[in-house]
C-alpha cells in the first residue's frame, strides 16, 4: 500500500465515524466507500521481476495503446505507450537497469490520455535512464490524463535505479510511454494487458550486437 491511500483514506473513516454518531449512520456509507477506494486505488502488489538479457520492463499496470516508430532529434526510436485506467495499479516501475541522466518536467494540458496528442502536449515528467555497461538510454514518460493531477516520481539525476524498480506514481487515470532505440526487438501488441516490473515490453540488442551491425553496414558501405 502507497502511504497516500491511508492520507486519503484516514480523514474520510473519521468522517463517517462522525456522521454515523451525529446523525444516522446511512450517512456514513458513502464517506466509508470512498475510504475503500482509495485504500484499493493505491494499492502496490508485489512483482516477479524479469531477468533475461536486455528485457525492458513496463512502467506500469495497463493496456498497451500504441506502438510505433518516432522521429526524436533526428533518430527514429520506438515508442510502447501504456494506458492507466483508474482500475490499475498506479505504482510507476523503472524500465531497466541503469542510472538516471536527466529528469524534465513539462507542463501542459490535462487531454484524454488514449488521445495520442496527449503523449507531447500534457502535463508529463520525462526520466532518461542510461543502461548499465552500453550507454544505451531507455526514456520513459509519466503523463497526466484526464483526470490525473498529480505525478509523483521519487529519485533524482544521477540516482542508480534496479529493472523493476518503484519510482513513482501517477494518481487517477494516466499514461506511460517508453522510448527506445529502434533495433529493440518489442515484445508485446496493441491491446496487450501488461504489468508494472513484470511484463516485459521489449529487449534492447547487446553492445556486441550493435557493434557488429554497425561494422557490417560499414564494410557494405565501401
Amino acid at each position: 500500500m502507497v502511504r497516500d491511500g491511508y492520507l486519503y483514506a484516514a480523514p474520510l473513516i473519521a468522517a463517517a465515524v462522525l456522521l454515523g454518531w451525529l446523525t444516522n449512520p446511512a450517512w456514513a456509507v458513502i464517506p466509508c466507500l470512498l475510504a475503500f477506494f482509495f485504500l484499493w486505488f493505491f494499492r502496490d502488489p508485489e512483482r516477479a521481476i524479469p531477468q533475461e538479457p536486455g528485457a525492458v520492463v513496463s512502467p506500469g499496470d495497463g493496456k498497451v495503446t500504441d506502438v510505433s516508430t518516432v522521429t526524436v532529434g533526428g533518430r527514429q526510436q520506438m515508442r510502447l505507450s501504456i494506458f492507466l485506467s483508474v482500475f490499475n495499479v498506479h505504482v510507476n516501475r523503472s524500465p531497466i537497469t541503469g542510472v538516471i541522466r536527466d529528469i524534465r518536467y513539462q507542463r501542459g494540458q490535462y487531454l484524454n490520455a488514449m488521445n495520442k496528442t496527449s503523449a507531447e502536449l500534457n502535463e508529463q515528467n520525462i526520466v532518461t535512464v542510461e543502461r548499465d555497461g552500453d550507454g544505451q538510454t531507455v526514456v520513459f514518460k509519466q503523463i497526466a490524463g484526464l483526470l490525473a493531477r498529480r505525478i509523483v516520481f521519487h529519485p533524482k539525476i544521477g540516482d542508480r535505479l534496479e529493472r523493476g524498480q518503484r519510482v513513482g506514481l501517477i494518481k487517477f487515470g494516466s499514461r506511460v510511454d517508453v522510448v527506445l532505440d529502434s533495433s529493440a526487438r518489442v515484445n508485446v501488441k496493441i491491446g496487450d494487458r501488461v504489468k508494472g516490473g513484470a511484463s516485459v515490453l521489449a529487449f534492447l540488442p547487446s553492445q556486441a550486437t550493435l557493434v557488429g551491425a554497425a561494422t557490417s553496414s560499414s564494410e557494405k558501405a565501401h
